[in-house]
């Protein structure tokens, strides 16, 4: 896969091209990359995703602060590569940029700079300033400027479509396994080891209190899970807990993520570890003391290792 940071050095023959976010690279987003290769392929054209950085909410709306988002740029980038398509173009997304009409765009960017040959979008794509540039009005265009344009259904998976928004809404609530089953994979959230207080090695559950890597990364819904872990690329079992530890912390204002490794001990402080979230045990609740809080993380190992027990 080749990647463009804009358009300056972009060639392609024949782009079959299809557009968006991409957040999380889940099935929905799957089924048109599978077409969009499928197309490239029969006219011996070349695959193309046109997505943004970055995020486009963040720029028109920087003041609402709320954007959590599936995956960071380089999860983006590297599901993209796993699923094998020709060219990814990463383009600046900018004020500047978002003010540009449907219209503006597929005659300045998809033709006069990528001479696309085929558009492939999804049940409810929409271009340009104001979202205007629905599949009706781009079909018309199309017809105009000589390219073609294919649009695709909504995926369903029980009876909802999937979408990067029920995806998080499904991880807000803590359930992961919905979640996974609409992205494809194991939810995954990356960060660095930082130093932390040490309460874990106390309780006999050494943990590795991790400090996330990109600010709007979506963190799951506060509790207990089942976690595998990536430590310099060896892959580890493992519980993980989201929240405040009311049981062990007055702070009830510091969200913490704390991973203890099973049959790990290492220094891994700086490290950075990958947490791939295969299931939720429990809520986090408050224990009437540290005995009771301790003989519960018994269970909830006994737990994990039996969601784990297949991975």
């Amino acid at each position: 896969m080749e990647i463009h940071n804009g358009l300056e050095h972009f060639s392609a023959g024949k782009p079959v091209i299809t557009i968006g976010t991409f957040d999380g690279v889940h099935l929905g987003h799957r089924q048109v990359i599978s077409r969009l290769k499928k197309i490239a392929d029969s006219v011996n054209g070349e695959s193309v995703i046109f997505t943004f950085y970055p995020h486009p909410r963040l720029v028109v709306s920087p003041e609402e602060n709320n954007l959590r988002l599936l995956t960071t740029r380089d999860e983006k980038i590297e599901l993209l590569k796993e699923i094998g398509i020709d060219h990814l173009v990463v383009f600046p997304f900018t004020n500047e940029f978002s003010k540009l009409s449907y219209e503006d765009f597929v005659r300045t960017v998809l033709v006069e700079k990528m001479n696309i040959s085929h558009l492939v979008v999804g049940y409810d794509h929409k271009l340009g300033r104001n979202r205007e540039g629905n599949y009706t009005v781009l079909k018309e265009l199309s017809k105009e400027l000589h390219f073609t344009i294919e649009q695709l259904d909504v995926l369903l998976m029980e009876d909802v479509n999937v979408s990067s928004t029920k995806i998080r809404q499904s991880l807000e609530t803590g359930d992961v396994a919905r979640a996974n089953r609409y992205l494809g994979y194991d939810y995954t959230l990356t960060g660095k080891v930082i130093a932390g207080n040490q309460l874990g090695r106390k309780l006999g559950f050494p943990t590795a209190n991790i400090e996330t890597l990109d600010e709007h990364k979506l963190i799951p819904h506060d509790g207990v899970y089942a976690v595998r872990v990536k430590v310099d690329n060896t892959y580890y079992k493992g519980m993980l807990n989201i929240g405040t530890r009311p049981t062990i912390s007055h702070n009830a204002d510091h969200r913490s993520i704390e991973v203890h490794i099973f049959d790990f001990n290492e220094d891994i402080y700086l490290h950075e570890l990958t947490l791939y979230f295969v299931g939720k045990i429990r809520d986090e609740h408050k224990f009437d003391s540290v005995d009771a809080l301790r003989e519960q993380l018994e269970k909830d190992q006994e737990s994990a290792q039996k969601i784990l027990s297949g991975q």
